[in-house]
């Protein structure tokens, strides 16, 4: 529960950690610990209490996105962990994971997270702000991705947005009003390897 990641070249999946649940994570960040979350799911820094994933309730979804999740860096072998601990209440086992290509810095097409093997892939065609999380099932969740420099007023207005059953924004929709604090902003990487 460390919520490290390592690279693992061609480790064999192991059995689910998690078994599904009523679609509520009740996680938080940190140490992950467990409460109650009736209707919209999200996971917080203990010490601030800052939300960072809602999801829309478990249900008939509408939309282009199923909720939201708000990155704190742009490195995927870094924030994937705790966010996969959580959406593996809703999902059962996570199996894979697609990104857009220029969105993140680069990543192995793999990773072992809490024992279990999750194989990452980037695409250029996939819009830049939405991560696909697939459940071993054949289950999918679309996020909307904010910037890890998105101020915290705003991150939490999209948040809820994302989140809300009704919602049928799309993406450019709802990151439309998105503000950087200007101390947060981060520079492009310079982008190796075979993209």
């Amino acid at each position: 529960m460390g919520g490290q990641a390592r690279v693992v070249p061609d480790a064999s999946p192991r059995p689910a950690a998690f078994a599904a649940g009523d679609g509520s994570t009740g996680t938080m960040s940190g140490p992950h610990l467990r409460t109650s979350t009736p209707l919209a799911t999200m996971v917080a820094e203990p010490s601030r209490g800052t939300r960072r994933l809602t999801l829309k309730p478990k249900a008939l979804t509408t939309g282009y996105v199923d909720g939201a999740w708000w990155a704190r860096s742009r490195d995927l072998s870094t924030e994937l962990p705790a966010l996969l601990a959580a959406l593996a209440v809703r999902l059962g086992r996570v199996e894979r994971v697609s990104y857009n290509l220029g969105a993140w810095d680069l990543a192995p097409g793999r990773l072992v997270v809490n024992g279990q093997g999750v194989r990452l892939g980037g695409f250029h065609a996939q819009h830049p702000s939405t991560l696909d999380v697939i459940g071993l099932n054949g289950s999918r969740l679309t996020l909307l991705v904010l910037p890890p420099a998105t101020d915290e007023a705003t991150a939490h207005r999209i948040l809820r947005a994302a989140a809300d059953r009704d919602n049928t924004d799309e993406v450019d929709r709802l990151l439309s009003t998105v503000t950087v604090e200007p101390s947060r902003a981060i520079v492009p990487c310079a982008r190796t390897g075979n993209e």
